[in-house]
């Protein structure tokens, strides 16, 4: 086999400070002046330059609960997303298996987003053509960075809860032998670097805070890959609840539903492969307006939180740092923490996908929306989307005859497209997950091995 493009193990991925010193240090070097250098595949980590875990502990004046809320940041990750991980993992996955070689095949990348854009950066990266298959309604910020990165767009009709029709497209699309598809809501290098990097980042990131421990960890699946943290979390600490987010308005695990909504990346009308439903103890939804909402008041609210409460030094803090589906997840945080009734020791932890780089769009769209976006407004807001949350919608789904509607769910979508009844219901053992995650170590000796031929 040839040289494999040079790139990071899992095992670098998650403590950034086992890469060889030198690529180290030059991979943060060119971090902030040279975006489209390929040793930014060495800066794939929730860690920072002093090898901490990037996060924030969002302040109790704004959240009002008694329990600790723990966001690991994504925004700093190469291409601004901490979706460029599993697509990293996919494709070099893809080359150690040699099912994917450079100068031979495109790569697709079925996404609402995010996973788009870190797979279109990841392919300039690492020499290889990409097109993007996403819905046709998505942010502007979103192509414009995908174009950026080099790769062509495929856009279907729809929203970002549209995504059957991106698989649909992506099948088609892989009858030309030509062509390899990262699909991250079914291949499972996803499952492995959200486990394992994402799953051991969160369990470091609460040392020193409450009591240590994770009683909570909540994520709003698009792919499913960031739910997958959640096993491993459970594993340092089986007390831990994992909770799925939805939007309200598109509540398919919870209820079946499928409609449209706002929030971009998630509420894909389905169960994806990936999802390890025997590990999601809850589904919460969260209204779609009250995450676009949120999102005005963390990035243009500091005069209204001010009167509220919250320091104005806290609220500066915040800005930036969250997209749309973040403030859901922030949101599904302080929901299960008020519902679960955690107190001052027990500490909820979620992620921010993204920055708010990628969304002023969807502001000026909810200003126009709106008729009055003044501060007596964003401090109703204010109210009701933070500090007097509802703690209704949240379905329990730990008892074995309700989370047989998952497995149902995942039957109805991944059938039509050629798994069998047989590795779907292999997945109802916990085995098959453990198994899929050992092959870190494999995957970690031989990219190791390869890149060093």
């Amino acid at each position: 086999m040839d040289r494999i493009p040079f790139g990071p193990t899992y095992t670098e991925m998650l403590n950034p400070e086992t890469i060889p010193p030198d690529i180290r240090q030059k991979a943060l070097e060119v971090k902030e002046t040279d975006e489209l250098n390929p040793l930014n595949l060495f800066n794939i980590t929730w860690k920072d330059e002093h090898n901490s875990v990037r996060k924030i502990v969002l302040p109790k004046e704004l959240t009002r609960t008694r329990a600790n809320i723990i966001v690991l940041l994504g925004k700093d990750f190469p291409s601004g997303s901490h979706k460029v991980g599993p697509a990293y993992a996919t494709l070099i996955e893809g080359c150690v298996d040699g099912n994917i070689l450079p100068g031979e095949h495109t790569i697709l990348g079925p996404s609402t987003g995010n996973f788009g854009i870190g797979v279109a950066y990841i392919c300039r990266l690492m020499g290889y053509e990409a097109v993007i298959i996403m819905p046709d309604n998505m942010s502007k910020e979103r192509y414009d960075r995908i174009r950026r990165y080099g790769a062509r767009l495929d856009l279907t009709p729809g929203t970002e809860s549209d995504v059957i029709l991106t698989l649909k497209r992506t099948y088609e699309l892989k009858k030309d032998p030509k062509n390899r598809a990262l699909a991250q809501f079914e291949l499972m290098p996803n499952y492995r670097f959200h486990r394992y990097v994402t799953g051991n980042s969160a369990i470091e990131a609460v040392k020193g805070i409450g009591n240590g421990r994770i009683a909570c960890f909540v994520s709003a699946p698009g792919s499913a890959g960031t739910l997958a943290a959640g096993d491993e979390i459970k594993k340092a600490f089986p007390e831990a609840k994992v909770v799925a987010l939805e939007p309200y308005e598109c509540s398919t695990l919870a209820t079946g539903g499928r409609g449209q909504h706002r929030i971009e990346g998630i509420g894909d009308k389905m169960c994806t492969l990936i999802h390890n439903v025997l590990n999601t103890d809850f589904v919460a939804l969260i209204h779609d307006e009250d995450a676009v909402r949120g999102l005005k008041i963390i990035q243009d609210g500091a005069e209204a939180l001010a009167e509220l409460g919250v320091p104005p030094e806290k609220t500066a803090a915040l800005k930036g740092l969250f997209g749309v589906s973040g403030i859901c997840n922030i949101l599904g945080a302080i929901k299960m923490a008020h519902y679960l009734r955690l107190g001052p020791g027990d500490n909820v932890v979620t992620v921010a996908t993204d920055g708010f780089d990628r969304y002023p769009s969807v502001l000026k769209d909810l200003e126009r929306r709106c008729l009055e976006i003044e501060t007596f407004v964003l401090k109703r807001w204010a109210r009701d989307i933070f500090f007097n949350i509802s703690e209704e919608h949240i379905y329990d789904f730990r008892d074995p005859e309700v989370k047989e509607l998952l497995f149902r769910q995942k039957e109805k979508d991944w059938l039509p497209f050629g798994y069998t009844k047989d590795y779907l219901d292999s997945m109802r053992n916990p085995e098959f997950w453990e198994e899929e995650y050992a092959k870190v170590k494999y995957y970690d000796q031989k990219i190791k091995e390869l890149r060093e031929l």
